[in-house]
């Protein structure tokens, strides 16, 4: 089984429905899981959350969405479209619709304990406990972002990429050498969101772009 992972999309539109051409959906037995902030930035958080519920209908349990500091946003406010929207006129009919979705999203998924997925990060202070320790902030809030050996590998966005790496001309996912894979690629800025491929049964972590798949 493969588990396609993306985030940060904010409603970047035409960028998502590129990085989901190098999503293989049509083996039913991969996964896509989606890691929060789909909205709010890049004019069409409509177009984008649209596109996930379309998802959802045909793939069922297979498209996991998670919940972004974003998405919390929107929720508290009561409206998706406000002053995060760059060039996005609201619409009442479809804030309505696609707020109720993101009503419902989860904090984190935990395979197998092997890869947690989830927006920002875990509290990594409670160790191989961090399941029962970890707060809702840590999953769709933490910051900064935290790097080093951990009992399980962990896949977030939140913070860019090359924020993390400390480099901002790195594109793409930033992987640390040990056990966090940071998938937030500033989609707004680089036009492209990154998508992150685990193989289950090979244990390896690729990047997946035009060229192909980047052993991380």
């Amino acid at each position: 089984m493969k588990i396609f992972a993306m985030s940060d999309i904010h409603g970047c539109l035409d960028a998502f429905l590129n990085a989901l051409s190098f999503v293989d959906l049509e083996d039913k037995n991969n996964k896509l899981v989606l890691c929060g902030d789909y909205i709010h930035g890049g004019g069409d958080s409509y177009g984008v959350v649209e596109k996930i519920m379309e998802l959802k209908k045909k793939y069922k349990s297979r498209i996991i969405m998670l919940m972004g500091n974003h998405e919390e946003s929107a929720i508290d406010s009561g409206v998706i479209v406000d002053e995060f929207s760059v060039n996005e006129e609201y619409d009442e009919k479809r804030d309505k619709k696609c707020l109720d979705f993101i009503s419902h999203l989860d904090l984190y998924y935990n395979y197998k304990d092997e890869v947690v997925f989830c927006h920002a990060g875990v509290d990594e202070e409670a160790g191989e406990y961090w399941e029962a320790g970890t707060s809702d902030y840590f999953y769709t809030g933490k910051f900064p972002a935290e790097t080093g050996k951990f009992c399980i590998n962990i896949v977030a966005g939140h913070i860019a990429a090359s924020t993390v790496a400390g480099n901002p001309k790195h594109k793409g996912i930033y992987y640390d050498g040990e056990s966090h894979y940071f998938i937030d690629g500033n989609t707004e800025r680089n036009g492209y969101v990154p998508v992150l491929m685990y193989d289950t049964e090979k244990k390896k972590f690729c990047e997946v772009t035009n060229y192909g798949s980047n052993e991380l």
